[in-house]
C-alpha cells in the first residue's frame, strides 16, 4: 500500500527552500558534486508526460551502424561491468570473440560473435544513448541477481531488454526503501557511484522518540565507525506521530548500512529508512512502491555532459520517457 503523505516526508521541511526538478524526478539545479541545501533555483524544464507501454518494443532503442570500440569499453558500457574488471577478464582469457580468446586491447565490431565465460551477449555500441531509470524499490527486495536465500530481487521489476542489462547505481539494503537508479551503461554506472564526484545521498529516517542536540551535533561532526569516520552533511526535522519522529539526512557517500550505523552509534535505532534523492534525482511523490520512471533523453544528455562523457547520439529527436 502506497505511504500516505502525512507519514512520509517526502516534502522538504518548512522553510527550506524547494528544489526544482522535472515532470521525471531530475532535479535541474543539481549538477555532480552540487550541495542539496542552497541550491540554485533555475526554472525548470516542462518534460513530455509519460506514459505506459511495453519498454520491449521501443523504436528509440534500435541500433544504428556502429564502428569498431575497444572490447573492454564495449563490455563496460554494455553493463556487463566496470572497465578494469573487463580489462582482467579479457587477461584471464574468458573473453571470446568469433570463435577465439580476445587479446588485451583488442577492438570489436557490429556483427561479431561476443561471448563472456562462454555466454554469448548482445553488446552495446556507443551509438546508443544510455536509458536511465527511476525505481522506487520496496522493503524486502534485494538489489542482487544472486541471492543464496532466493529473496525476491529488484531486478524482476525492471523494463524488460532484447540485450544488454540493468545496472544497479549503488545499493539499498533489505529492509530500505526508496530511490534506486538504474542504467543499461557500466561507464555512466561507475561515475554516479564514484567517490570524486561527491554525489549528495539523501534519506528520510524514522526513529522511536526524538534525538537529543548533543547527539545530531555529533552526527554532522562525525562519528567514527568500524570502517572509518562517518558524518551527515545535512540533518533537519521532518515531523512525526506519537512516539515516532522523522528526520531527513544528507550524506556524500554510501557505505554499508551507514545511515543506520551512524543513528545506532548515538543510541538511535531506524524503524524506516527511505532514500529520497540521489544526486540530481528526486523520488517522486507520485511514483508508488514497485513502480519504474524512465528518465527523459534530454535530461540524460545533460546528465552525460555534467560528467564530461560523450553524447553517442547527437542530433537524434527526443522521444518521451517512459513509465511503468
Amino acid at each position: 500500500m502506497p505511504n500516505k503523505t502525512r507519514k512520509t516526508p517526502f516534502r522538504a521541511p518548512a522553510g527550506a527552500p524547494r528544489q526544482p526538478r522535472t515532470a521525471d524526478g531530475f532535479d535541474t539545479a543539481k549538477a555532480p558534486g552540487a550541495v542539496v541545501e542552497g541550491a540554485a533555483r533555475p526554472i525548470a524544464r516542462t518534460m513530455p508526460r509519460a506514459t505506459a507501454t511495453d519498454p520491449s518494443k521501443r523504436s528509440r532503442h534500435k541500433e544504428l551502424p556502429g564502428k569498431p570500440e575497444r572490447l573492454h569499453k564495449l563490455l563496460a558500457q554494455s553493463g556487463v561491468g566496470s572497465r578494469r574488471e573487463m580489462e582482467a577478464l579479457i587477461a584471464e582469457g574468458r573473453v571470446n570473440i568469433n570463435g577465439e580468446t580476445a587479446q588485451t586491447g583488442q577492438s570489436a565490431s557490429p556483427g561479431d560473435r561476443i561471448k563472456v565465460n562462454g555466454k554469448l551477449l548482445h553488446l552495446k555500441f556507443s551509438n546508443r544513448l544510455p536509458r536511465v531509470i527511476i525505481y522506487h524499490k520496496p522493503e524486502g527486495e534485494i538489489v542482487s541477481r544472486d541471492d543464496p536465500e532466493h529473496r525476491p530481487n529488484v531486478f524482476t521489476s525492471l523494463p524488460r531488454m532484447s540485450g544488454g542489462r540493468w545496472v544497479a547505481v549503488g545499493r539499498l539494503d533489505f529492509n530500505t526503501s526508496g530511490l534506486l537508479l538504474f542504467t543499461t551503461s557500466g561507464d555512466l554506472a561507475n561515475r554516479l557511484m564514484h567517490p570524486r564526484y561527491k554525489l549528495v545521498r539523501e534519506y528520510a529516517v524514522r526513529i522511536l522518540g526524538e534525538l537529543a542536540d548533543d547527539a545530531r551535533q555529533r552526527l554532522l561532526d562525525g562519528i567514527e565507525l568500524d570502517d572509518g569516520l562517518a558524518q551527515f552533511a545535512t540533518f533537519q526535522e521532518a515531523g512525526g506521530e506519537g512516539a515516532n519522529h522523522w528526520y531527513r539526512v544528507s550524506l556524500f557517500e554510501g557505505r554499508n548500512r551507514e545511515v543506520r550505523r551512524l543513528f545506532e552509534a548515538v543510541g538511535a535505532v531506524v524503524s524506516r529508512l527511505m532514500r529520497v534523492r540521489y544526486g540530481p534525482f528526486i523520488l517522486p511523490p507520485k511514483l508508488k512502491r514497485g513502480q519504474v520512471m524512465e528518465i527523459g533523453e534530454a535530461d540524460v544528455r545533460k546528465l552525460l555532459a555534467d560528467f564530461g562523457m560523450d553524447d553517442p547520439a547527437p542530433g537524434r529527436a527526443e522521444h518521451k520517457p517512459r513509465e511503468r
